[in-house]
């Protein structure tokens, strides 16, 4: 009968010359093929490939392959620091746009920066402090052309409710300002170190699903808690949980008869809020003095502030904690919002090089009285709409803010908290992505899950462990796709070589004494008896089908493995199981399509020597051709 069709071997695998006649298929004639184990490797090749496809997928050096030194040289420049990527090529029609997108920036980044300064419960120059270094760092070494860089509400919230929890920003200034400073510099620590180490799919756990909820979480507990600022209550409970920020307000009923005034200047842009409200106070100061103002703000640019980092006593746990907590939602923020601008524009963004860039500009914020800052979504969509072209806007804006700082401060004196906390209220309202949820609800339930955990988990629990709950609930949900993988019974396509479905394809139909099973997900230690208690019910179902509907004996189980992309000792000893109990009734086992690293494990764990010469196929098609032609000859 020519060349045996299931003869396994490492190298060169030609066609067999085995044809099975077209009226023993029901079909035209199909050509056998050989199943061929990979190229032989040793251990480290093994090892070094792994390595560099876990940490090195996009093979970020292979600019530098076959050049000269001296260009090796410039593409590690430009590698490092992107902006002699784009900066060989700068010109004045590219300056014109970035002035005129980074003025438009600037003019949301002052308001904003004092707002969210605010809510993180640090003082509000910290904010504008914190608009100013890190853009410029991020110049330099981001890859987004419009990421706008700044404080950022979600960072702001949980920071300050974090640190809010061991020590109070009213009794202890001081020590709260440090603790926010240190969590800041290990925030940057932690984001650069998984850019250098490569390991950016650590933040991959916070799923879009989990981001959705905890977002809108937060902002409904953020624009409750500006009910301090906007019915002008004094004795306000500093405390995240939406019972308690209600409580407050029902409880102090006596404080806030105050009319909220002012309220409606918000409606307007936020710089031309404060404007319009700064001016307003400041001309019926005599006649307005229930409405708390900002106050003395100090001019000058950024003081040092690496001697107030803490690096021991009793609160360095915390400001660890709290560092990793607010790194890895301002990366995640960041990241997400610099590859949404950049899909637009159609340029890639480098996510470990985002990382890196991040980090750097945090662990240098902390030197300089900034706090956790990334790129911001709304003012890197200003930025994108006002035409922003290269990173230069974002020094463009950090010249307008240094210019505020250095002339402008005293300005800001009369500003009421009541506009302040408008502003944050109108900025996180859009975290509430009602349509994102809906999408959710619509797709996937378990995703949907994950959503509404994060946001009640938030609402009710408190930030950090509402995102714990949320990131848990994502954890099961891959638990649950490894443990429990799906697996489901192929038919064939009338005419073709085509096996799908039976139940999602209705033109598909079993083939008589054939059970043609599919799993889809490794088989690992930790699937493999489900995956056996799985097919064994297969079969019995298969076999209750047969004697109900008087088809043709059960004869053989082929196993399509297309989807099973590795298989560890476990799952090979489930195999061995598998085809023993199937020997017992006097059925054939058969895998069809085994990936080359499972053929490999098969093959050294020598249980390819079990199936014979009969028992490996190249495709389901090929499996009952040949086996359908053993029992007719």
């Amino acid at each position: 009968m020519g060349v045996n069709s299931n003869r396994v071997e490492h190298f060169a695998c030609p066609e067999t010359n085995l044809i099975i006649p077209a009226e023993l298929v029901a079909m035209p004639p199909l050509q056998i093929h050989k199943v061929c184990l990979p190229p032989e490797q040793s251990t480290f090749q093994k090892l070094k490939h792994r390595v560099s496809e876990i940490f090195f997928p996009d093979d970020p050096l292979y600019r530098f392959k076959n050049q000269t030194w001296f260009m090796k040289l410039i593409l590690a420049l430009q590698f490092l620091f992107p902006v002699f990527q784009w900066g060989s090529e700068y010109n004045v029609s590219l300056l014109r746009s970035d002035v005129i997108s980074g003025l438009t920036i600037a003019s949301l980044a002052i308001p904003q920066g004092i707002s969210y300064a605010k809510l993180a419960n640090l003082p509000p120059i910290v904010g504008l402090y914190s608009s100013f270094v890190p853009p410029l760092i991020y110049a330099i070494l981001g890859s987004s052309r419009h990421l706008g860089v700044g404080p950022v509400s979600i960072a702001s919230l949980v920071m300050g409710s974090m640190l809010s929890e061991v020590v109070s920003p009213g009794e202890e200034p001081i020590l709260y300002l440090q603790l926010a400073f240190t969590a800041t510099f290990f925030a940057g620590l932690f984001q650069t170190s998984l850019g250098l180490l490569r390991l950016g799919f650590i933040i991959d756990f916070l799923s879009k699903a989990t981001l959705v909820g905890f977002m809108a979480g937060a902002a409904v507990i953020v624009s409750l808690q500006q009910l301090k600022g906007l019915l002008g209550i004094v004795h306000f409970t500093s405390k995240m949980q939406i019972i308690p920020v209600i409580s407050s307000v029902l409880n102090q009923k006596d404080e806030s008869i105050r009319k909220p005034k002012l309220f409606w200047v918000s409606a307007a842009a936020p710089l031309t809020s404060v404007i319009l409200s700064t001016l307003l106070v400041f001309l019926l100061k005599s006649k307005a003095h229930g409405i708390p103002v900002i106050g003395h703000l100090p001019k000058g640019v950024n003081p040092p502030s690496l001697n107030m980092l803490y690096f021991s006593g009793p609160h360095l746990a915390v400001a660890i904690k709290t560092g990793i907590v607010t790194g890895i939602l301002s990366l995640t923020e960041g990241i997400a919002v610099g590859r949404t601008f950049a899909a637009l524009k159609n340029y890639q963004v480098d996510g470990n090089k985002e990382m890196m860039a991040i980090g750097i500009m945090n662990i240098a914020g902390s030197c300089s009285s900034c706090y956790v800052t990334t790129g911001s979504f709304s003012r890197s969509a200003v930025n994108y709409n006002a035409g922003a072209q290269t990173a230069v806007s974002n020094i463009v804006m950090a010249s307008a803010v240094v210019v505020t700082l250095m002339f402008l401060m005293p300005l800001f004196y009369y500003t009421p908290n009541v506009i302040l906390a408008a502003i944050i209220i109108t900025a996180v309202i859009g975290l509430i992505d009602y349509q994102a949820a809906y999408k959710l609800w619509k797709v996937d339930k378990l995703d949907f899950m994950a959503c509404l955990c994060a946001f009640l988990g938030v609402l009710f629990v408190s930030v950090p462990l509402g995102l714990a709950i949320a990131v848990g609930v994502s954890v099961f949900k891959i638990l649950l796709h490894v443990t429990r993988p799906n697996t489901m019974v192929l038919g064939n396509i009338m005419g073709t070589q085509v096996y799908q479905n039976l139940i999602r394809y209705k033109e598909a139909s079993r083939v008589p004494s054939f059970l043609i099973l599919a799993v889809e997900s490794p088989i690992y230690f930790a699937n493999s008896t489900y995956l056996q208690e799985r097919i064994l019910r297969w079969i019995r179902e298969e076999e209750e089908w047969i004697k109900a509907n008087n088809g043709s004996p059960l004869k053989c189980v082929i196993l399509d493995m297309t989807a099973v992309t590795a298989i560890d000792t476990s799952g090979i000893d489930t195999i061995c199981e598998i085809r023993k109990m199937l020997e017992q009734k006097s059925l054939k086992l058969v895998l069809a399509n085994p990936v080359g690293s499972v053929t490999e494990k098969l093959d050294k764990s020598e249980i390819l020597e079990t199936f014979r010469l009969n028992g490996l196929y190249l495709s389901v098609g090929e499996a009952v051709a040949y086996v359908s032609s053993l029992w007719l000859s």
